[in-house]
């Protein structure tokens, strides 16, 4: 079985052997147990707290590489045709605290989300178009959810300035 226990860039000098296709939500946990694209045994002993992106490159003990996949899944893709409604649509659903996907391409602004009946009915009050189909689920990671960003608002800071929560 192959150990994999850190997150490496995908531009090192060794280039991935082996793909890893995972569902959104076995992408957010960090011990988990799976096999390749090509059936070998993996497991995964991550950080916890981190979502693992379609793209993304882990490193094995080995010194393997392997990059990860977002599987297809189940997802509601939901449709608008204006920026204002697209606002409107995410503010809402995101009132939800709900994982969401947000994106746009050359015909409409679109949310993406898992099936859920509540929300597929709120998506479809506020003139949303729903389609249900299999699509990768790559939610946008939040405001403090950034790469690069640790500042958890606990415990001492090393950096000044006020949080008024």
């Amino acid at each position: 079985m192959l150990h994999v226990d850190q997150r490496v860039e995908c531009e090192t000098p060794h280039m991935p052997v082996d793909t890893l296709t995972l569902s959104y939500d076995e992408r957010v946990r960090g011990r988990l147990r799976v096999k390749t694209d090509s059936g070998r045994d993996v497991g995964l002993f991550l950080e916890r707290g981190g979502v693992l992106r379609d793209g993304e490159c882990l490193l094995a003990t080995s010194g393997e590489i392997i990059r990860v996949r977002a599987a297809d899944e189940s997802v509601v893709t939901a449709r608008v045709s204006t920026d204002l409604e697209l606002a409107r649509l995410c503010y809402h659903l995101g009132n939800r605290h709900v994982a969401l996907a947000i994106g746009a391409d050359e015909t409409s602004g679109w949310v993406r989300f898992p099936p859920d009946h509540v929300l597929e009915d709120l998506a479809r009050r506020l003139g949303a178009g729903l389609e249900r189909h299999e699509a990768p689920f790559e939610p946008e990671p939040g405001a403090y959810g950034r790469a690069g960003h640790h500042d958890h608002h606990h415990g001492n800071h090393s950096h000044s300035h006020n949080h008024a929560h």
